[in-house]
């Protein structure tokens, strides 16, 4: 049992989690995931995230006893007070994972002439680039994909927003438009309020990523890349925009029922 809060393990899981987290977590490949949801789905993906290291409670041991094989996992007991101070949570539920960030290529996704993928310009919300992950779970998107200078994906706020679809899908993370454009023949397209056509009329003939810029600036987009078509959401109410990540839900609720003839 970890009682101590100047355990090794505390400082571990601080580390990640705290105002340099970021760079810890590029440095040594992992991240922090709290939560029965999270560690359930963790346990339920092929593709996603491994979990490398498990603190519990108590309570929490007993209640995962109840369904899964904790012998198969590196667990370690935690006293109430140090789960506190290792979470970033108001009410911690006592499970708190250290996993492992997915160190894949995006050529390990072959394009088949209906991939459709999620590009994050800059986007630095966490709560907006994490609700935008689980909505492209939930509407059979390919993969996320962010530019230089997005939030880091696997940072606590975003692995919370995803409610466990980080699991799901996979995420590359700071990745040039250009460099994807160049090198994925990909029919592109991006939101903006005076696009050129209305949503509901665009179709995709193949591969497709729809582009998604900085929730205040937008898209900024280098003269060169000339291939990028523009479209708008019609909106008859009185609200003068929407928030990003509602806007990117309807963009992927309508690739998911698109129809090509």
């Amino acid at each position: 049992m970890i009682e101590s809060l100047n355990s090794p393990h505390v400082g571990r899981v601080k580390a990640l989690i705290g105002s340099r987290g970021s760079k810890e977590r590029g440095a040594t490949g992992e991240f922090v995931a709290e939560g029965m949801q999270c560690f359930r789905e963790s346990m339920s993906s092929s593709n996603g995230p491994r979990i490398n290291t498990l603190y519990l409670t108590q309570s929490a041991r007993v209640k995962l006893n109840e369904f899964t094989d904790l012998s198969l996992l590196q667990t370690f007991d935690v006293s109430d007070d140090v789960m506190r101070a290792m979470s970033q949570t108001i009410t911690p539920q006592g499970i708190l994972a250290i996993c492992s960030i997915p160190r894949t290529s995006l050529d390990s996704i072959a394009l088949n002439g209906m991939r459709k993928f999620i590009y994050l310009s800059e986007v630095q919300d966490p709560g907006n680039a994490g609700t935008i992950l689980r909505s492209a779970d939930a509407f059979g998107m390919d993969a996320v994909i962010t530019s230089p200078g997005s939030v880091d994906m696997y940072s606590p706020k975003v692995v919370r927003s995803t409610a466990g679809s980080l699991w799901h899908i996979p995420v590359f993370e700071s990745v040039e438009l250009h460099i994807l454009l160049s090198s994925k023949a990909l029919h592109a397209f991006t939101l903006v309020a005076g696009g050129s056509q209305p949503l509901s009329e665009f179709i995709s003939m193949g591969d497709c990523v729809a582009i998604f810029g900085n929730e205040a600036r937008g898209l900024t987009i280098d003269q060169s890349i000339s291939s990028i078509e523009s479209v708008n959401i019609p909106m008859p109410g009185s609200a003068e925009s929407l928030n990003l990540s509602a806007a990117a839900s309807i963009v992927m609720y309508h690739l998911s029922n698109m129809r090509t003839s």
